[in-house]
C-alpha cells in the first residue's frame, strides 16, 4: 500500500531526520531554515569526483603560475582542470560551465601548441 503525502503539507514538517553526524532536525525546521545550508549539487556521483579532481588541478596550476621555468607544467594541469570542469558542464546540461571552460579549453590548446608544441613540428 502506498500513500502519498504533498511536498508542502504540514504532516511532513514534523517527521525527524537524524544526520550522520547525529543531528535530529524535522523536515519543517530544514524546510523553513535559513542557517541549514542545503547543496543544490549532486553529491557522490560521477561528477563530484570530476569536479573536485578538476578542482585540485586547477588549484595546483595556480599554485605555480609565474614561477620561472614551470609555465608548461601550469598550462597542462590548467587545461585538465578545465577538461574536467567541461565534462561536469555537460554532465549537469549547465551552458555556462560548458561555454567558460570550453572557451578555456581552446585558449590552453592554442598555447600549448603555439609556444610548446608548434616549435617541434
Amino acid at each position: 500500500m502506498t500513500r502519498t503525502v504533498k511536498h508542502d503539507s504540514e504532516k511532513l514538517d514534523n517527521v525527524v531526520i537524524k544526520t550522520a553526524k547525529g543531528q535530529e532536525f524535522t523536515v519543517g525546521e530544514i524546510k523553513h531554515s535559513k542557517r541549514i545550508t542545503k547543496s543544490a549539487t549532486p553529491k557522490q556521483d560521477l561528477s563530484w569526483y570530476i569536479k573536485w579532481t578538476a578542482s585540485c588541478f586547477i588549484l595546483a596550476s595556480m599554485s605555480m603560475r609565474g614561477i620561472e621555468g614551470l609555465q608548461l607544467v601550469d598550462l597542462v594541469l590548467s587545461l585538465i582542470g578545465v577538461t574536467g570542469w567541461m565534462v561536469v558542464g555537460i554532465l549537469w546540461k549547465d551552458r555556462a560551465l560548458m561555454l567558460l571552460n570550453g572557451v578555456g579549453i581552446i585558449l590552453f590548446t592554442r598555447t600549448l601548441f603555439q609556444d610548446y608544441l608548434g616549435p617541434l613540428l
